[in-house]
């Protein structure tokens, strides 16, 4: 996976350094989630989605207090209240979750968002919009990986944690949608500069 630990790390140290410059909410927010790695924002999706009883996809501000807690963030209720406005624009008293996660992911150019769709593309084998084992046997060979030649892993448990890198560490369901795999490299992408070094890395790590 073409440095991404390395990526994390990087990205880790540039999100704590940066959350002591910045004042406005939704980007502490952001840092905050980025300070946990490329991971950091899905999981608080993940966490929302579990919140989300009556999968009404929306949260009011007492849910979306309960899963900022949930997820270990430290945010005070004024604080919480200024984001919750920030995404509230109608004044409903609830917010969109789905809308909140594209927003709260750190920009990302087209360029970039389209090499992800292709690596996805790539990988879900069935075309159903979810990666699973199943999708990863024609394309990802767990026969390299470490674990498996020295006899400690089975190949199904190889491909178990490649998904788990891209899943939650909350709930690991062991498949990925499309929404993950962005989320995920939403995160990657923070800590890369240009286009084409992230293409080219996006590339080489998938054989494109």
């Amino acid at each position: 996976m073409a440095g991404t630990e390395r990526h994390d790390r990087e990205m880790a140290i540039q999100a704590k350094r940066n959350l002591s410059k910045t004042t406005d909410p939704v980007e502490r927010l952001r840092l905050k989630c980025l300070a946990r790695g490329s991971a950091g924002i899905k999981g608080l999706g993940r966490v929302f989605r579990i919140l989300d009883n009556d999968n009404s996809r929306t949260l009011d501000f007492n849910e979306f207090v309960k899963g900022l807690n949930d997820y270990a963030m430290m945010i005070d209720k004024e604080e919480a209240q200024e984001i919750f406005r920030a995404f509230d624009k109608d004044g409903s008293g609830t917010i969109d979750f789905d809308e909140f996660l594209v927003k709260l992911r750190p920009p990302m150019s087209n360029a970039r968002k389209e090499i992800i769709m292709q690596v996805f593309r790539k990988l879900d084998k069935t075309g159903d919009g979810v990666i699973t084992i199943e999708d990863l046997k024609g394309v990802y060979n767990a026969k390299h990986h470490p674990k498996y030649q020295n006899g400690e892993w089975t190949e199904d448990q190889v491909f178990r944690a490649f998904l788990d890198n891209f899943d939650s560490p909350y709930d690991k369901d062991g498949k990925i949608t499309t929404e993950e795999f962005m989320n995920y490299y939403a995160g990657v992408s923070a800590s890369i500069d240009t286009d084409v070094y992230f293409i080219v890395m996006m590339k080489n790590a998938w054989k494109l």
